[in-house]
C-alpha cells in the first residue's frame, strides 16, 4: 500500500477513535482502564530495550528465508540485522501492551506466530512463567532471536523453526486450548484467515488474539473485515496498528476503534 493510502487510513483511524472516557461497554472499559492504558516499567522491560538497541546497530548480515504466503518456494537474500530490527521489530508500546495482557489476564497456552529478534517474545516470557510457544519460518533470524533469549537468560520460550503451514497444526494438535496467539507471521489475506480459522478451533470464551499490522495492505484489511463479522468473534478492537479479538460468551457483538 503506497505512503498516500496509509495515510488516508491513519487519518480515518483517528477522527473515529474513542478514548476510555468515550467508551460505553463495561468490559471493553475495563480492559482499556486496567490493561492498555496502564504504564509499565521494570528492570527486565529495560534490559529487553537495551538489546532492542544493540540490535538496531547490528551491522551483521545474515540470509532470510521468506517462505511468503503459505509458499513452498523460499525467497532468500541478504540483509543486515540492522535493517530487519529497524523494520520488523513492534514498537515498544505494543510489546509492553502485550506483557500487560499477559501479566493481568495469566493465559496458559500462549503462542507467537513470528519470532522475528525475538523482542516481542522476551516481553511475553518476562510476564509469566508459563511456556511461550514461538513459531518463525527463517532459521538464521530464529537463531538471532534465541541470541536474545540467552542473553535475558530467558528459558520460558520454545522455539518453533519451519513454514506455519506445518507447524501451527501440528502445535495447535499438541494443545487442548490457545488463550493467547499473535499473529505476527504472513501478512496476506489468504494465511491470516486460514491461521484464524486453524486457531480459533482451540479458543474459548477467555481467548484472545491479536493481529499485526491490520492495515499493513488493502488485503490485511479485508482480512480484518472479515474477522470483525465472523459470529464466533464477539468484540473487536482497533488499535490501527494491531487489532484484538475477544471471545467473551454473554457480551454484545461490538467493534471498537480506541486511541492507542
Amino acid at each position: 500500500m503506497n505512503i498516500f493510502k496509509q495515510a488516508y487510513y491513519y487519518l480515518k483511524y483517528r477522527l473515529r477513535a474513542n478514548t476510555l472516557h468515550g467508551t460505553h461497554s463495561p468490559y471493553v472499559y475495563q480492559f482499556l482502564e486496567q490493561i492498555l492504558y496502564q504504564n509499565v516499567s521494570s528492570e527486565n522491560l529495560t534490559k529487553i530495550e537495551l538489546r532492542r538497541a544493540d540490535l538496531l546497530k547490528d551491522q551483521r548480515q545474515i540470509e532470510i528465508t521468506d517462505l511468503g504466503a503459505g509458499s513452498r518456494q523460499n525467497n532468500n537474500r541478504i540483509k543486515s540485522i540492522q535493517r530487519i530490527a529497524k523494520s520488523a521489530l513492534k514498537q515498544p508500546k505494543f510489546a509492553a501492551l502485550y506483557y500487560n495482557i499477559i501479566k493481568s489476564t495469566k493465559p496458559a497456552h500462549i503462542i507467537e506466530l513470528g519470532t522475528s529478534l525475538g523482542i516481542t517474545s522476551s516481553y511475553m516470557a518476562m510476564a509469566t512463567s508459563q511456556k511461550i510457544y514461538t513459531l518463525e519460518g527463517c532459521p538464521n533470524t530464529l537463531n538471532i532471536a534465541k541470541e536474545t533469549f540467552e542473553i535475558l537468560q530467558i528459558n520460558n520460550v520454545e522455539t518453533v523453526s519451519g513454514n506455519f503451514d506445518d507447524t501451527l497444526p501440528a502445535l495447535l494438535e499438541k494443545l487442548n486450548q490457545v488463550d493467547f496467539i499473535y499473529f505476527d507471521g504472513n501478512h496476506t489475506k489468504s494465511a491470516t484467515l486460514h491461521y484464524f480459522n486453524l486457531a480459533i478451533t482451540k479458543a474459548n470464551e477467555n481467548s484472545l488474539f491479536i493481529f499485526d499490522d491490520i492495515y499493513w495492505s488493502e488485503e490485511m484489511i479485508e482480512a480484518w473485515e472479515i474477522i470483525k463479522a465472523d459470529p464466533r468473534v464477539s468484540i473487536t478492537i482497533d488499535l490501527y496498528f494491531i487489532g484484538l479479538v475477544f471471545f467473551k460468551k454473554g457480551q454484545a457483538k461490538e467493534n471498537f476503534t480506541i486511541l492507542f
